[in-house]
């Protein structure tokens, strides 16, 4: 049972389910991120059954009626995915000081509001995944969900297969305990060799700090896959909705199957191009 004293307006738990933090119900609606939904409170903009309420903490249930400025909050949508082939060149947040390009300005303009799953450095390529779901986004990034996150390097110098395969056993970098990496050779060239990285944490910057910690720097990274989500053959600056039926397995939804078609949806050529978009992730050898 919550604590009276966190009970507001529109707090009284409803026939169709559990309460909610008004910020949380505002950002499931698509209106806003929790921050601004905060802010717009502390401006006076939201009112419940009414009544203008003054703090995030207001629960409400299903059959309240929120509003904002006025008019009323739309209906929460189901959680979505989406995967994007990011190109080099993006950083992973919606707005930048420097006015650097971000993985938002590339995205299309009739999509929903969406957050990012995790992130991948400016120079990181590859897999990237959105939802309109921060409450998806946070359970996709825990470590306890044991997602599996794929990557496939390109490092300088000759890569030992003894020392990839020590570290299995976790690793130790500057202080920071990684837990186990798998990692394989996959092509040595003369000066440079392709890995492959399959991890589960997913720490900042954790495969560029291990690989040169073995004394392999990074002149290139790709994530291929997150979980049972991959790249397939998504070209790079293009995003494509994940078919329903994954994402209520990633939920731990029961499900029978879903065969509903992903959406493709076409990327945002002008800002694409400016980041560097087309063609697709990196061949062997590239």
């Amino acid at each position: 049972m919550s604590d009276p004293a966190d009970q507001t307006a529109g707090s009284t738990p409803t026939e169709a389910g559990e309460t909610q933090r008004i910020a949380k119900r505002m950002a499931r609606a698509g209106l806003c991120s929790r921050r601004e939904a905060e802010k717009w409170i502390a401006e006076g903009r939201v009112s419940v059954n009414g009544v203008i309420i003054e703090t995030p903490a207001t629960l409400v249930g299903d059959n309240d009626a929120v509003t904002v400025d006025g008019k009323p909050l739309p209906a929460p949508d189901r959680p979505r995915l989406w995967r994007f082939n990011k190109p080099a060149g993006l950083l992973t947040t919606r707005s930048d000081p420097q006015g650097r390009p971000t993985v938002f300005d590339a995205l299309p303009g009739d999509l929903p509001r969406l957050v990012s799953v995790g992130r991948l450095d400016i120079n990181s390529e590859g897999l990237l995944l959105f939802t309109n779901d921060g409450g998806l986004a946070r359970k996709l990034e825990h470590p306890s969900t044991g997602l599996r996150r794929r990557y496939r390097v390109r490092v300088r110098g000759r890569v030992e297969p003894d020392k990839l395969a020590a570290l299995a056993e976790g690793v130790t970098v500057e202080g920071v305990q990684y837990g186990a990496v798998e990692a394989r050779l996959e092509n040595q060239q003369s000066s440079n060799a392709w890995v492959i990285v399959t991890l589960r944490e997913g720490k900042n910057r954790e495969v560029r700090r291990i690989m040169e910690h073995l004394g392999y720097p990074v002149n290139r990274l790709s994530r291929t896959a997150y979980g049972p989500i991959t790249l397939l053959n998504l070209r790079r600056g293009e995003i494509e909705e994940v078919p329903p039926g994954i994402v209520r397995r990633l939920l731990g939804e029961s499900h029978k199957g879903a065969k509903a078609k992903a959406k493709k949806v076409k990327p945002n050529r002008r800002k694409s191009r400016r980041a560097g978009a087309g063609g697709g992730a990196p061949r062997q050898g590239r």
